[in-house]
């Protein structure tokens, strides 16, 4: 027997939970398909988000004759036999070529298809759990509509499962209950997909006792602990990591904690660690220079401790980092001075900064008229650092923080203060 998921699989929008904003009433994938026309797609997003769903209720709804492959499994001869199927097939409704997991073709085989989606023989259905503009080819991705399938909310997986419990009393003449609070921790399981959800139904569904039905005991035992949707290598790790630092560049302890535990919850140490290394210098920086010190030894601690014990460590340095003053002034001044090195300036370093610890320094002029800084008021005395073409630039601007503050007024009493 096929699994719950594709027994319930729907044959219409109506039937389809989530996605409202492309198949609801309104939506603008719904829209386009209702006129008649059906442009080149793509549709990513996680999985068990209803993708292949919808490319069944779209092959259904038009005159094509429906092709599918699946990437991970297909070959160029595969292709090859599509294709061929188009042969005489202009004046026609042509083929409609459902390709799940594109991701997994190479540019050959994508490129393969271009010809024959130019000239109208097919129409590209594609789907992907990865971010197609890294890795759909760019003459592809460029001929078609890109369509994001987001996570599907627990309230809107429950409803789903309310319909595939009918199903398998309906099939087996039972009548196995479950609460509202049972079908909403079930769908939270399933974190926004809707197969896993349902996966996780039927296998409660015949474990259960009719008499007392599916319960939160019965669940606790075929629920593991961490089913977040997380795939370290593909493209919603690099969010969340993303969704991490600019909680934290916000400061957001709250969001700050929950992206950490989502990347702790699905194992990545290692990728959690350099994140907070990296906030600590790029968005904390010198408002709070002590920052990168104490998320060194936070990340040192969680390291030499390992999961699950390593939480500890960082979550404190991820509450600290959210909390601290934010600046990003030494970064901004290093992109400025970069700028500035790649447009070719500054070729030549000032003669008396240049080292003259070697035999013949003298001669060239290197070292001399130097001021050695410690020799005067406030270590401090006034010469030409910079090249002479950029003598007048002005990269560092002191952030409007305490600690940055504290320094330009130093700055300004020793006399060593440049203004842009």
């Amino acid at each position: 027997m096929n699994p719950l998921a594709d027994r319930l699989r729907p044959t219409s929008f109506d039937d389809m939970v989530g996605q409202t904003h492309l198949l609801g009433p309104n939506g603008a994938l719904r829209r386009i398909v209702s006129t008649g026309f059906l442009p080149n797609m793509i549709f990513f997003g996680p999985p068990g988000t209803g993708k292949t769903t919808a490319a069944n209720i779209i092959a259904q709804t038009s005159e094509k004759t429906l092709c599918r492959l699946n990437a991970t499994t297909a070959s160029l001869s595969d292709i090859r036999e599509v294709t061929e199927q188009t042969r005489g097939m202009f004046g026609t409704g042509g083929v409609l070529l459902y390709l799940d997991e594109i991701q997994y073709f190479n540019k050959k085989q994508q490129q393969s298809l271009l010809e024959f989606i130019e000239d109208g023989r097919i129409t590209l259905i594609a789907s992907t759990t990865e971010n197609p503009y890294f890795y759909v080819y760019n003459a592809l991705l460029s001929r078609s509509s890109v369509f994001e399938f987001r996570a599907v909310s627990p309230k809107e997986i429950a409803a789903a499962l309310a319909r595939g419990l009918a199903l398998l009393n309906g099939e087996h003449k039972t009548a196995v209950a479950a609460d509202e609070g049972v079908l909403l921790a079930v769908a939270q399981a399933g974190a926004g997909d809707v197969r896993r959800a349902l996966g996780i139904l039927e296998n409660a569904y015949y474990a259960a006792n009719e008499t007392e039905g599916i319960t939160m005991p019965l669940l606790s035992v075929l629920i593991p602990q961490s089913m977040a949707a997380f795939d370290r290598d593909g493209d919603s790790h690099y969010d969340t990591l993303s969704a991490l630092q600019k909680s934290i560049r916000g400061s957001d302890p709250d969001a700050a904690v929950f992206y950490l535990a989502k990347l702790l919850e699905g194992g990545d140490l290692i990728s959690a660690c350099r994140r907070l290394l990296v906030i600590a210098s790029e968005d904390i920086g010198a408002a709070y220079p002590m920052a990168a010190a104490i998320t060194q030894a936070c990340v040192t601690s969680a390291r030499e401790l390992g999961l699950p014990e390593a939480r500890i460590p960082l979550v404190n340095a991820a509450v600290m980092l959210a909390t601290a003053p934010k600046s990003n002034a030494a970064l901004t001044a290093y992109e400025r001075a970069a700028s500035d090195i790649h447009a070719g300036k500054g070729q030549k370093i000032p003669d008396h900064l240049r080292d003259c610890h070697y035999s013949g320094a003298e001669n060239l002029g290197h070292g001399q008229d130097y001021k050695y800084p410690h020799l005067f008021p406030n270590h401090y005395v006034r010469q030409q650092y910079l090249p002479d073409d950029l003598v007048h630039a002005v990269y560092y601007e002191y952030g409007d923080n305490k600690t940055e503050q504290a320094a330009r007024a130093y700055a300004e009493k020793i006399g060593a203060l440049k203004k842009p």
